[in-house]
């Protein structure tokens, strides 16, 4: 294999590439990428055996050939070399690198030893607006769960169903969901895709272009997300996400509506005291204002009172207040709906802004 390719298109692909290769690796060679140089184009592929990448850039090949590399090591030089042409060039056991002022040899492994990385969509493929997904994605992936014990919950659900896709998310104390419609959905189907992935797919937003091709490959229980030049594979999560439906209250007993930047001041001079309370906040609804409390056996007590339109009866419920922030946060319209029933049901919140988004919080039993 020889290569000619520019230093920022390199650096910009291994880094990318990177971040799929297996920090905890077996094989060594699960803490490689792989380097191939064929039909006008050189494909950098990695994978951890949960989720791999390959990633196509444009290069002058003077040779056709593939290898496998340490990935952390060619990354922190091919970084660090000048802007402008960079010559790689494989050897039996390893690649040569030149640039201005610079050679090098990196230790390799025969491309024979590399896990196969899909990268062929099937006929099956369909289209999906990359924008309306991965926006749809930023607004739910925060409520899914850390928790390696419950497998299931640290993914996204995919729900596809008559020409629309809802996208849910739940670690057990809050749950979002949002759903848009896409004619071209003519599919019927349930899966849930890690978290992991997706946050790799929602932060390459840029290199995406304006079109995602989602595949599936049952046999080997994996998704495809093809877009610009890379293919990145999945693992779906196997098992059944929780039934969700049941927890949504079916109607509303008080719906209030306050200013969200409004309650985002009073959230935070709340948790000045909240966070010596296990993070506990108390909410109570009046007939045209809402009160935030919050208390500290240590540091002391505050209330914060805030205007708000009122439908329905008065209450008072206690939440994280980290879960409220990371709701706030995600929201963009200058109204936040609150719909509640009492102390012990969900609260469903909605940003009116997007009327197809829901995110549900437990409260917290005092």
């Amino acid at each position: 294999m020889k290569v000619e390719i520019l230093q920022e298109d390199f650096s910009g692909a291994l880094n990318l590439t990177s971040r799929f290769v297996s920090t905890r690796a077996a094989l060594p060679v699960l803490s490689n990428i792989l380097l191939e140089a064929k039909k006008g184009k050189l494909s950098i592929l990695a994978t951890n055996l949960e989720a791999s990448i390959c990633k196509n850039i444009g290069a002058k090949i003077l040779q056709e050939g593939e290898i496998s590399v340490n990935a952390k090591v060619i990354f922190e030089i091919i970084a660090n070399l000048s802007h402008g042409s960079v010559l790689i060039e494989s050897e039996k056991e390893g690649v040569k690198i030149f640039s201005e002022g610079f050679s090098g040899r990196v230790s390799g492994l025969s491309s024979s030893e590399f896990p196969v990385v899909p990268r062929e969509l099937s006929k099956n493929a369909f289209e999906l607006d990359i924008e309306t997904l991965l926006n749809s994605l930023s607004k739910i992936i925060f409520a899914t769960s850390k928790d390696e014990t419950r497998p299931i919950l640290t993914g996204v659900l995919f729900i596809f169903e008559k020409g629309v896709l809802s996208l849910v998310s739940s670690d057990g104390f809050r749950l979002s969901r949002i759903s848009f419609k896409d004619s071209k959905l003519n599919l019927t189907k349930r899966i849930t895709i890690p978290r992991s992935v997706l946050s790799e797919i929602i932060r390459i937003k840029d290199e995406t272009g304006h079109k995602i091709y989602l595949d599936f490959k049952e046999e080997e229980n994996q998704a495809l997300f093809s877009f610009s030049d890379s293919v990145i594979a999945s693992r779906v999560i196997e098992g059944d996400f929780p039934n969700f439906e049941k927890i949504i209250p079916k109607s509303i007993a008080t719906k209030v509506y306050v200013d969200r930047e409004t309650f985002v001041r009073a959230i935070k001079l709340a948790s000045a005291f909240a966070r010596d309370s296990a993070n506990i906040i108390k909410i109570t609804v009046n007939e045209n204002n809402v009160e935030i409390s919050s208390q500290s056996a240590k540091s002391g007590e505050q209330k914060t009172k805030m205007d708000a339109r009122v439908e329905g009866v008065g209450l008072t419920i206690s939440y994280n207040y980290r879960f409220l922030e990371e709701f706030l946060g995600i929201c963009e319209s200058e109204e936040v709906e609150i719909g509640l029933n009492d102390s012990a049901s969900p609260g469903v919140f909605r940003d009116s802004k997007n009327p197809d988004f829901l995110h549900l919080i437990m409260p917290v039993k005092i």
